[in-house]
């Protein structure tokens, strides 16, 4: 058995800026300014970018901490409202649906999340867009731990109390669209699959050794086989 977890943002879809534009808004309501422009999201976990921000505006741990769930709170209600504007078009990358059936077809993998996002804020992304969180069977989120490299070990644990099943790092696949994505699995031995339909090239994402990188995941056959640890499926395929 094989447990595959995906990243959302950038990865199984483009939530057309509703997140930035989200928590921009719960910025301005709560201190007046929001994100600069040069700020990445990019790879980093919903509690992670809250910090980071009011860090960089003088704010301490404490105060951060005293002020993140209230923040966090106003981010998903102002994320509804962006996932719902008619003038933005979250949109499934192609070939995900294909890919996510193929692999639903099989005895020998599940399927589940492992995405920054707080989990709210996950199950909405994928809602905007055609997909049932449910389908999902293991998640880690953001909302689990704020460093991401601890998301892993989370869905690990969640696999052997959902389904029974001790999995070693190995037999679990993170497929993801950073360079963060890539590295955070290693502390558990798991293998990571690239996908440069974000912000990273396949030559930026291969410079990270993952087991295999693809300029999308429309190439189902291939990133199944990539999945299971097919010795001819590897590097870029871009």
């Amino acid at each position: 058995m094989r447990l595959v977890l995906f990243d959302i943002d950038g990865t199984l879809l483009s939530a057309a800026g509703s997140g930035r534009r989200a928590i921009d808004a719960a910025f301005r309501e709560f201190f007046g300014w929001s994100a600069p422009a040069d700020y990445w999201f990019d790879g980093k976990t919903d509690r992670q970018i809250v910090r980071e921000l009011m860090r960089s505006e003088g704010h301490n741990d404490a105060a951060i901490d005293g002020r993140m769930d209230a923040v966090l709170a106003r981010y998903l209600d102002y994320l509804d409202h962006e996932l719902r504007d008619p003038a933005y078009h979250p949109r499934l990358y192609p070939g995900v649906a294909d890919l996510l059936d193929a692999l639903d077809a099989r005895g020998d993998i599940v399927v589940g999340l492992l995405t920054g996002n707080i989990e709210p804020g996950a199950q909405a992304k994928l809602a905007a867009v055609g997909l049932d969180p449910a389908r999902f069977v293991v998640g880690a989120f953001g909302s689990d731990h704020e460093s991401r490299p601890e998301l892993p070990q989370i869905a690990q644990r969640r696999m052997r109390e959902a389904l029974g099943l001790e999995l070693v790092g190995s037999a679990i696949v993170v497929i993801g669209d950073t360079p963060a994505d890539i590295a955070c699995g290693r502390g558990i031995g798991a293998r990571a699959i690239g996908v440069a339909t974000g912000r990273f090239s396949t030559v930026e994402l291969e410079a990270h050794a993952p087991s295999a990188v693809f300029p999308d995941l429309v190439a189902t056959d291939l990133v199944v086989a990539a999945i299971v640890g097919d010795s001819r499926v590897g590097g870029s395929h871009a």
